[in-house]
């Protein structure tokens, strides 16, 4: 195959001259690829990842693509995530749960968030569209918002450092097709000694590899909502020591929600390339993401009864599953770009992860039993993202009143009905758009790591060394502005202009002011902070007969260095001024209240160190049962919400609190496992005290509080000939244990946190067809920490129908949320306000699909 060589010879060229580069910035300390540099690099990862589809191109095989990439060692029974060495599941003592590339097309997930439901353990909300959605575990709080505690890995590498940067939560910058082999994910336990910042648990997506011949085609389209997807991958060998796979999709349409646009378009595409060779493997793989996926944030719900029983609607004319605060006429935010130059940025990127990628993994033998497994990867992302936040909801004439006076006037500022009078009995928002370009979120990753097994008089001694190093780039600007947006769904809702009584514009083609004028016109802000993470790391395992002890350490230390500025910073800097935005040569009122990154900007320069330790007993009673318990203590640095608050002084960059950097988490959990032919059955009971500080954007709220949580995991399956049933159930009892800056809300649950949370997947398997439903369910939990304002718990039924009239073709029906039920995931009001209106975020409503798959 002279073609395929050259492929190759082209591939391992690039490669080595991109190592080569990157290793030159390091040695130089540049850390950043400057804007040439950056261009080239991209092309030269696109020309990498197209050698890698173009080497691949080998006959087509009559076989069906199945789960085989796992099923000669099946994943429920392989821990790989989180753990010194790959290992079974009832020789280890650590609670881990997988889901295949088969249980996900099950679930009909419009999102990673909504894959991650099934994990037990997993607090997913996922109401934020593609990404943004806030992930916990165990009771550990979403304070803010993200994954703060959780760390969302691919191939066994974080997908960011931290989860839960403001406006870039790591979920954006994921996605889920048919390059994945299996979901895996590990609760506390050794997450604090084999990852960093994640004590809390990984949950990891593993790629496939090429080891199962063959691939597929799948073409989906909405039945009631309008989107349309194509998802390919194909993989095999080239010779006998030589693997590949490549895959990815397409897809473009409105969305789950009436938009009034092309809200979801974009892609991914990504391959990997394996040497196998004696004693180990070398693989190369790239990625790259380009995607426009819509983000939701809370829209307006009417509430009636009471905080306790409280009873929610839509109003009129708006769904609060199905519609949202986006439209055809709201487009186009013009702004102040980063440099306050004037820029005019499309709200129709939503949330838009940009993203080049090149990794590689290797495993092989030193000799004398030593054995090393490294992963290296650098990922180029930028982006951005763009959605709209009511600061309030009213009525027009209550908001004309409150915001111009007596005698205030509203007219439609576009749209069919522009330049008529609005209604001051119509629905009137007040929206701050988040618009945040990033400029960069660069990350550089690498994991060393050597194990040997020695034989002793006692048993087998496992022991293993490493270092894990990463720098992670937070640079962004947040170009806010302030918009009257009238509520109405289907995507048809108009901007309003407001006149008070003399006749004065209040307004300026909708915009209210270039800044967040509803939220005191604060953040206007750009940073660029680049984080060092260095982390050695130690295990030791014994394992004699049935019991097996094991022990990790981990001391992570690291710095963060760079730039921010904005008005927040206080200290005479002003964020406002006056200009001429629409350029007519007249300053209006809107243009007044212009916001601008004002100078001097401050220095961050820290640094930070803390030890993580975890030790872990598991005793084999049978072939079929084990039992086991851990204790452990991580923690997670606390990166870009630190900022702009009292923690970082502005003069030195330094910490004014030491304990700020760094939030710790401790956790003890035992329980039982069992397997035996069709049943499978797990229990584990946790305690987790966590502590938490942080901020919120949206209500510009620091916390620094403890929590404490407690409760039972339990997950099992059962299958007999045709049918087959998983299921999964956590209990949880949080509260918070303390809070310097509100003591009163001590002993109260956090907000969100829901007591009982639960997910069954029942099917029969006729083999000519498949059907069966996957149920998600939550009881209630408190929109805020006071504890007044309930949401209410909710189950959300999944379905899916298969069939396969031939070999090679399958067609299924898929139904999420088939009973189109309202389910809230979060609030922003504590309490039921005057006018009845709350800002909530609920789970899409019902959308059906429907697919036609070819393998080959």
């Amino acid at each position: 195959m002279p073609s395929l060589q050259v492929h190759l010879y082209q591939f391992l060229n690039r490669l080595q001259f991109r190592l080569q580069t990157i290793e030159k910035n390091i040695i130089t300390g540049s850390g950043r690829i400057e804007s040439a540099g950056r261009e080239m690099m991209k092309m030269r990862i696109m020309g990498l990842l197209m050698t890698s589809s173009m080497a691949v191109t080998v006959p087509a095989y009559a076989q069906q693509q199945t789960l085989a990439e796992d099923q000669s060692t099946p994943s429920d029974e392989i821990v790989v995530t989180a753990v010194a060495r790959g290992q079974n599941r009832l020789n280890s003592s650590v609670t881990v749960s997988s889901l295949s590339n088969d249980d996900i097309a099950k679930a009909a997930p419009r999102s990673v968030a909504e894959i991650f439901r099934n994990l037990p353990g997993i607090r997913s909300e996922s109401s934020g569209g593609e990404g943004n959605a806030n992930i916990s575990v165990r009771g550990l709080p979403v304070a803010s918002g993200g994954a703060k505690f959780l760390q969302l890995q691919e191939d066994g590498l974080p997908v960011l450092e931290f989860g839960d940067i403001t406006f870039g939560n790591a979920d954006i910058f994921l996605r889920s097709d048919f390059n994945i082999s299996r979901v895996e994910s590990v609760r506390g336990g050794s997450a604090s000694t084999f990852a960093s910042n994640a004590p809390g648990g990984v949950i990891n997506m593993i790629s496939k590899t090429g080891e199962q011949e063959g691939g597929a085609i799948q073409a989906t389209a909405g039945i009631d909502y309008r989107d349309y997807r194509l998802d390919f991958d194909y993989g095999g060998r080239i010779s006998d020591s030589l693997r590949f796979h490549f895959g990815g999709f397409y897809r473009q349409g409105e969305g789950p929600r009436q938009a009034g646009y092309d809200a979801n378009k974009g892609g991914q595409i990504k391959a990997n390339i394996t040497k196998e060779f004696a004693g180990g493997y070398i693989r190369l793989y790239g990625k790259y993401l380009n995607d426009r996926a819509i983000g939701y944030l809370p829209n307006p719900v009417l509430v009636t009864g009471s905080n306790s029983n409280p009873k929610y609607q839509d109003l009129p004319g708006f769904s609060i599953n199905s519609d949202t605060l986006h439209s055809r006429y709201f487009r186009d935010n013009v702004t102040l770009d980063g440099r306050n130059n004037l820029v005019t940025r499309d709200i129709r990127d939503g949330q838009h992860p940009l993203v080049y990628a090149i990794g590689l993994e290797s495993q092989f033998e030193l000799g004398d039993g030593w054995n090393v497994t490294e992963r290296f990867r650098y990922s180029d992302v930028s982006g951005g993202f763009s959605s709209p936040f009511p600061s309030a909801v009213d009525t027009g004439s209550a908001i004309a009143t409150a915001l111009g006076g007596a005698g205030s006037t509203l007219t439609y500022a576009n749209g069919p009905k522009a330049g008529q009078a609005f209604a001051g009995s119509d629905y009137l928002a007040q929206i701050v758009l988040f618009d945040v370009k990033i400029n960069s979120m660069n990350n550089i990753t690498n994991d060393l790591r050597v194990s040997r097994d020695f034989d002793t008089s006692i048993g087998k001694l496992t022991a293993t060394a490493g270092f894990y190093k990463s720098r992670q780039t937070i640079a962004t600007d947040w170009l806010w502005t302030s918009h009257l947006f009238e509520v109405a769904g289907g995507g048809n809702a108009a901007l309003v202009n407001l006149t008070n009584a003399a006749g004065q514009a209040l307004t300026q083609n909708g915009t209210y002011g270039y800044g967040a004028t509803f939220f005191g016109n604060c953040c206007r802000r750009s940073y660029d902070v680049d984080y060092n993470t260095n982390a050695p790391f130690a295990s030791l395992s014994l394992a004699t007969g049935a019991l097996t002890l094991d022990g990790s350490l981990r001391y992570d230390f690291g710095d963060a260095k760079g730039t921010i500025a904005g008005s927040d910073l206080g200290g005479g800097r002003v964020g406002v001024t006056s200009r001429d935005m629409n350029g007519d040569g007249v300053i209006s009122i809107p243009e007044t209240n212009v916001a601008v990154i004002p100078t001097p900007s401050a220095p961050v320069d820290y640094s930070y160190e803390y030890l993580s330790y975890s030790f872990g007993v598991n005793y084999r009673l049978a072939d079929d049962v084990a039992l086991f318990a851990r204790y452990s203590r991580g923690a997670r640095a606390n990166a870009d919400r630190l900022l702009f608050g009292p923690a970082v002084s502005t003069v030195t960059g330094k910490l004014t609190d030491s304990s700020a950097a760094v939030d710790f988490v401790k956790q003890l959990e035992g329980g039982v496992k069992y397997r035996n032919g069709g049943l499978t059955l797990n229990a584990t009971a946790f305690h987790a005290k966590t502590e938490e500080q942080n901020f919120e954007a949206t209500t510009q709220t620091f916390f620094n509080r403890n929590y404490r949580a407690y409760g039972l995991e339990l997950e099992g399956g059962y299958r007999a000939g045709p049918f087959s049933i998983s299921a999964g159930g956590t209990y949880t009892d949080a509260k918070i244990a303390s809070d310097v800056l509100n003591p009163a809300v001590v002993g109260n649950r956090p907000r969100r946190q829901a007591k009982f949370l639960y997910q069954v997947t029942p099917q029969y398997d006729a083999g000519i067809f498949t059907v069966g439903a996957n149920v998600i369910g939550t009881s209630s939990s408190y929109a805020q920490d006071s504890n007044q304002l309930k949401l209410p718990g909710y189950t959300q039924v999944n379905a899916f129908l298969t069939v396969r009239p031939m070999d090679r073709i399958q067609l299924s029906l898929n139904a999420n949320n088939l009973f189109d039920v309202k389910g809230f995931t979060e609030a922003e009001d504590a309490t039921i306000p005057a006018n009845g209106i709350v800002r909530a975020r609920s789970i899409n409503g019902r959308t059906v699909s429907a697919s036609i798959r070819f393998d080959f």
